[in-house]
């Protein structure tokens, strides 16, 4: 059964966004009925009126928490967040047990944590979320050749003096068939991640666009999808390509404080390639920013 999963800022429940989410007994005969199944996230953001739809995955198992009694984490996998914040009241609303037709809410599911919903009001909510197409298609040897006249040397232009084309393709197959392909995911990831950068490296400062609009800035995931990782932006990082090679093979990584750490295997001070302060470049942003349980996967993992 696809289900609904509430959060709110400064929340006492032990939550991880796309790794597990935490509630009290209450709701367990819901989220035994979401087993298997896909949701979607539902929060209240600091410094935004409303409430919106951020974001889907699947609950793969429910567990018992062994610290405080009558509560309970539900594990999740295959998180992606959407194109865009889906406010919950847009269209007419997507749940019909919370927006009523005349408009008004209903008190009490709004006060739900957990809610589940019709496989139609899942899919509403995805194409609201999941619809756009990739401004800035990745760069290819081919579809480089011939560049723009105000490309500078090597068809690189400074970043200030032209705008990204806004190249897209639809997409050939229906958005929920898309959520487990791989290589679409991988396109979102990268979409939302330049984004929230701006198309900058975060290690090196760097900003390059090629003359047709195309960022050079490739992205990282912190901890890998084939090592448990997801594609929630806070799983992952912009960076140029020779410092996404040494982040994925762990010279690099980083610090909660945001400081650029090198590994004790580099054969070779790589200072002079990264920011002066040796902090890395993040979005203002702390909801967009990489998350510490990330972070000290990548650390552990590869011996910092």
């Amino acid at each position: 059964m696809r289900g609904v999963f509430s959060h709110k800022p400064n929340s006492p429940y032990k939550d991880v966004k796309g790794m597990q989410y935490h509630f009290p007994r209450v709701y367990k005969s819901r989220v035994d009925q979401m087993v298997g199944d896909k949701f979607v996230y539902y929060e209240e953001l600091k410094g935004r009126d409303g409430r919106y739809y951020t974001g889907c995955g699947i609950v793969i198992r429910l567990r018992e928490d062994d610290e405080l009694d009558g509560h309970y984490y539900a594990d999740l996998q295959d998180f992606i967040d959407f194109d865009r914040l889906v406010p919950y009241r847009e269209d007419g609303g997507f749940e019909s047990r919370l927006v009523m037709p005349n408009g008004s809410i209903n008190g009490g599911t709004a006060q739900s944590a957990v809610r589940l919903i019709e496989e139609r009001e899942f899919t509403k909510i995805i194409l609201a979320g999941l619809s756009e197409e990739p401004s800035w298609p990745d760069r290819t040897d081919s579809a480089d050749v011939e560049e723009s006249d105000d490309a500078g040397v090597d068809g690189f232009f400074d970043s200030g003096r032209g705008q990204p084309a806004l190249i897209g393709a639809p997409y050939e197959r229906p958005i929920i068939a898309q959520l487990a392909n791989r290589k679409w995911r991988d396109q979102k990831f990268k979409l939302h991640v330049r984004t929230a950068y701006d198309r900058s490296c975060a290690f090196t400062g760097l900003r390059l666009i090629n003359g047709r609009g195309r960022p050079e800035v490739e992205v990282a995931h912190i901890r890998p999808v084939e090592h448990g990782g997801n594609d929630w932006i806070r799983n992952g990082i912009a960076l140029s390509g020779t410092v996404h090679w040494m982040f994925d093979r762990g010279l690099l990584s980083l610090g909660d404080d945001l400081e650029i750490l090198q590994s004790r295997k580099l054969n070779h001070d790589v200072s002079g390639l990264l920011r002066g302060e040796m902090k890395a470049k993040v979005p203002d942003d702390e909801s967009l920013r990489p998350h510490p349980e990330y972070l000290g996967w990548h650390r552990n993992h590869h011996g910092f």
